[in-house]
């Protein structure tokens, strides 16, 4: 049985206690997990996480026929969600949402951080037309400084959406209160708080750069 814990600082933060996650976590934080082994562990932490933060889609309930009879079921309402990985590194936490919601559209985000300034800089940005009537899962991750984040769910507001969660692996203290002192309207649904960020901006103890070890350009 998962436990969601809240912290006290930040209450809209959800961290998801479960022994699954905390072990899969664990090789994905190792140095020696090489990267098809990571892809893997993304991929199968993201759906766990995923499972706890879709929790409050709405469903409506419609009459079905069973085999045996005929009842009445929920099936989830309302326009398909949308997912939004930021690049790079969210891409390998998308298939795992799409297993949880097949009919989701895929939109994306195209972010680098600029080494010197720490400041993400946007080159890409594709979401659907009608996407101010649609929930968003924004998924990368990492959340260190939290500049990524912030830019990503400002670009967001800025189309019009007005519901959104954020997911991700790992979180920094740094980059939640910069998050939330932005977006507090924001839930994030993570694995882990981790200790601080160091001096050039990457989570510790972390696992290093997410997308250098995802697609093996270390």
């Amino acid at each position: 049985m998962s436990v969601i814990k809240r912290h006290e600082a930040f209450t809209n933060f959800f961290q998801i206690l479960h022994p699954l996650v905390a072990g899969k976590l664990s090789l994905l934080r190792q140095q020696q997990t090489d990267h098809k082994l990571f892809r893997e562990l993304v991929h199968e932490i993201t759906l766990l996480l995923g499972y706890e933060a879709t929790q409050n889609l709405s469903t409506n309930t419609v009459e079905i026929q069973t085999p045996m009879e005929k009842c009445m079921a929920p099936f989830l309402a309302g326009p398909s969600p949308v997912i939004l990985p930021i690049l790079r590194a969210g891409v390998g936490m998308v298939d795992a949402l799409l297993t949880l919601m097949p009919q989701a559209k895929v939109g994306h985000i195209g972010l680098f951080r600029d080494e010197k300034t720490l400041k993400p800089e946007g080159y890409y940005f594709k979401i659907p037309e009608d996407s101010d009537k649609r929930h968003f899962y924004v998924c990368d991750p990492m959340l260190a400084t939290g500049g990524s984040a912030i830019r990503a769910v400002n670009t967001l507001k800025k189309h019009q959406v007005k519901s959104i969660t954020f997911i991700c692996l790992l979180a920094a203290p740094e980059g939640l209160k910069a998050f939330f002192d932005e977006h507090p309207d924001v839930p994030i649904y993570s694995a882990s708080l981790d200790r601080c960020l160091n001096s050039k901006g990457y989570i510790c103890p972390g696992l290093g750069d997410a997308g250098d070890r995802m697609f093996g350009t270390l």
